[in-house]
């Protein structure tokens, strides 16, 4: 289980319920701020100190006060320390349900785990830290399907088939082959190249293999 987690949360009552799930889980070592600037701070100074965080659960949106604040909202701090601590676990813990904002999160952001806050909130998150802790992604039950169908929709069949052959361990050469002996078309490896090329792009993969491992968390494949 994590030994170290930091809850970002503005609101101490809906704070004080993901303390309540963590401490059902026996994770006692656990810190809280309600400002985005001081979870940066307390994460890169227990890296510094050599004692790091393990996991984060934070928020997306914060109140704005007199405090000015280099994260103003947590999608924003969620992508700067993906990109600092990219071995940092992130759960993400918000009412926002729309799917653009949960394709940002988890597929720019590279966050582990989405789950909305709302009547089963409480039992979500603590699905969620032990998918994440288990190296799975999460999503709550409602935002999956639509963040699902989303994508489906901006994609076709052909891409669909070239990711699933990348996922058997094809070559790109090898799905030219297989493309020409179906007739599938364009079968050409310069179209599979820049169809590869397309899909990273649009699933913000650094590589074939995260672009599968993504396309796999969403249900495409």
């Amino acid at each position: 289980m994590f030994k170290k987690v930091l809850v970002s949360e503005d609101l101490g009552s809906i704070s004080n319920g993901i303390i309540s799930v963590l401490e059902m889980l026996r994770i006692d070592n656990h810190k809280q701020v309600q400002y985005c600037d001081d979870a940066y701070l307390k994460i890169k100074k227990a890296n510094l100190d050599g004692r790091p965080f393990d996991l984060l659960i934070t928020d997306l949106s914060f109140k704005a006060d007199h405090r000015q604040q280099q994260f103003p909202s947590g999608e924003k701090l969620i992508k700067v320390l993906k990109q600092e601590y990219p071995t940092l676990k992130i759960i993400a813990y918000s009412v926002e349900d729309r799917p653009q904002k949960i394709r940002a999160v988890m597929l720019d952001g590279k966050a582990d785990a989405y789950v909305c806050k709302g009547r089963n909130g409480l039992r979500e998150l603590d699905e969620a830290i032990t998918a994440v802790l288990n190296g799975k992604t999460y999503l709550s039950p409602q935002i999956s399907n639509a963040l699902r169908e989303t994508s489906t929709s901006e994609i076709e069949d052909y891409d669909i088939k070239i990711m699933q052959l990348l996922a058997q361990g094809q070559s790109q050469e090898e799905i030219s082959q297989n493309f020409k002996e179906k007739n599938i078309t364009p079968s050409s490896l310069s179209a599979i190249e820049k169809k590869i090329v397309k899909l990273k792009n649009q699933f913000n993969a650094k590589n074939s293999v995260q672009l599968i491992s993504i396309a796999k968390d969403l249900g495409l494949i």
